[in-house]
C-alpha cells in the first residue's frame, strides 16, 4: 500500500517522496522513526488516515533522565528539552526523570519507555534504547565495559567532556555547534549553572548566605522532593531565566522553610565537625540533613583544604567528599579517583560515594580511610 508524502510544515525538512508503509500505527510508528534527516523527522503531521482504519493520533516522547536534585541536573534537563523541541523533534511529548546516585544498578530499563531516550548530567548507561547522552564529570562510567561501549558508538548523540564547569554549559556549546541550536535565550541559565556547579563564588559566604534570588532557587531544586514541582521548574526554565522563576509565588512560597532548615544545618555540621590538620570531618548520619550546602564546611572552617562527611537517608548511607575553592593550601588530591575506588565518583574537586542504607558502619571506615589519606 502507499501513503502520499505529507506536506511539509514551515522550519521542518522536505516531505517524504510517495512510498510504501506499513498498515498498522505501530508500524508506521517504526516507519517514522528510520526516516530521518539530518537528525529531524521528515514528516510533519502527527496522525494519518490509514485505508479501513479510524485515525491514530501518533504521539510521540521522549524521556529526559537528569541528575535529580541538583540545579545543574534540573538546567541541564532544561537546556536539552530546549533544544530538542526546537531542532530535532518539535511537539513530542517530554517526560522528566529524575535519577539518583545509590548502590547497586543505577539505571531501570523501565525508565527508557520513551521513543527516544536521554540522560543528562548523569553516568552513562549501555541500554540499547538510550538515544542522547551528555555529561561532564570524569566518573562517568559504572564500568570498563560501559566506557567501551560509549566509545565504540558513532551515532553522533552521546557526548562526554569534563572539562566543562557545568553540564547545561556542555549542553549549550555542543548542540549550537552540531545541531545549529541557538542557545542565547538561555544565556542566563548557563551562567548560573557554571557559577553554581562549577563553585565559582567570590567567597564561600555568598555560597552559604544565599542573597541571590537565584541561590535560593538552587535551594529549592536542591530540597524539594516534590517531582511535579521540580518538573515545573524544568519547563518553566526553558522559557524564562533563573531570576523569572526564581520570583515565582510557588517558590518563594518554599523558600523561607527550606531556608530555615538550611540554617540549621549549618549549627548541625558545627557541633558535629571536627579539623584533622587539613581535613574537616563530620558524621550528620544521626540528623535528618541527607542533603545539605556543600560550602557550610569552608565557611565554618575556611582554613581546611578538604572535607569528608557521613550522612544517610532511607535509600542510602553517603560518603561526600570535598574541597575547599578558597583554601589557604592548594588540592594536591584527585577526588573522583580517591572515591572511584569505592564504587562513587564524581569530579576532581568534590566526589561522593553511596553505599546501602544499611551499610552506614562500612561508610564510616570508608570515611576514615578517606581523611587518613587526605592528610598525606
Amino acid at each position: 500500500m502507499s501513503l502520499p508524502g505529507v506536506p511539509r510544515k514551515a522550519g521542518q525538512g522536505q516531505a517524504l517522496p510517495l512510498q510504501s508503509y506499513p498498515a498498522t500505527p505501530d508500524e508506521y510508528i517504526a516507519a517514522r522513526r528510520l526516516h530521518r534527516d539530518g537528525g529531524r523527522l521528515n514528516l510533519a503531521c502527527t496522525a494519518v488516515r490509514l485505508p479501513h482504519s479510524p485515525v491514530h493520533k501518533l504521539t510521540m516522547k521522549i524521556n529526559i533522565c537528569y541528575h535529580g536534585n541538583c540545579f545543574d541536573g534540573v538546567s541541564s534537563a532544561a537546556i536539552f528539552g530546549r533544544f530538542y523541541a526546537d531542532r530535532i523533534n518539535p511537539g513530542w511529548e517530554q517526560v522528566f526523570r529524575p535519577m539518583m546516585h545509590r548502590a547497586g544498578a543505577l539505571f531501570d530499563e523501565a525508565a527508557f519507555n520513551g521513543d527516544e531516550n536521554a540522560i543528562v548530567d548523569f553516568k552513562y548507561s549501555p541500554s540499547p534504547a538510550l538515544t542522547w547522552w551528555f555529561d561532564h564529570h570524569k566518573s562517568a562510567f559504572l564500568s570498563v565495559e560501559d566506557e567501551r561501549h560509549f566509545r565504540a558508538d558513532n551515532g553522533g548523540r552521546k557526548f562526554l567532556d569534563s572539562s566543562y564547569k557545568s553540564c547545561t554549559g556542555f549542553i549549550a556549546d555542543t548542540t549550537a555547534a552540531r545541531f545549529g541550536f541557538n542557545p542565547a535565550p538561555l544565556d542566563e541559565l548557563v551562567r548560573w549553572a557554571n557559577l553554581i556547579d562549577g563553585a565559582l563564588y567570590q567567597s564561600a559566604a555568598e555560597a552559604v548566605e544565599m542573597k541571590a534570588p537565584e541561590l535560593r532557587l538552587a535551594l529549592v531544586i536542591e530540597a524539594e522532593r516534590d517531582g511535579q514541582l521540580i518538573e515545573r521548574i524544568i519547563r518553566d526554565l526553558q522559557v524564562k531565566s533563573p531570576g523569572e522563576v526564581a520570583a515565582a509565588q510557588y517558590i518563594t512560597e518554599r523558600i523561607m522553610p527550606l531556608y530555615q532548615r538550611h540554617l540549621s544545618s549549618i549549627e548541625i555540621i558545627r557541633s558535629e565537625s571536627r579539623l584533622a590538620g587539613p581535613v574537616l570531618f563530620f558524621d550528620v548520619s544521626g540528623h535528618d540533613m541527607e542533603g545539605y550546602n556543600k560550602f557550610i564546611p569552608y565557611y565554618l572552617y575556611p582554613e581546611s583544604t578538604y572535607s569528608v562527611s557521613v550522612s544517610q537517608s532511607p535509600f542510602r548511607a553517603k560518603v561526600s567528599v570535598g574541597s575547599n575553592p578558597w583554601a589557604p593550601s592548594p588540592r594536591k588530591h584527585d577526588l573522583s579517583k580517591i572515591c572511584e575506588r569505592y564504587g562513587g565518583g564524581g569530579h576532581a574537586v568534590v566526589a561522593a560515594i553511596s553505599l546501602p542504607a544499611g551499610e552506614l558502619a562500612e561508610a564510616r571506615r570508608i570515611a576514615a580511610e578517606i581523611v587518613d589519606e587526605l592528610q598525606q
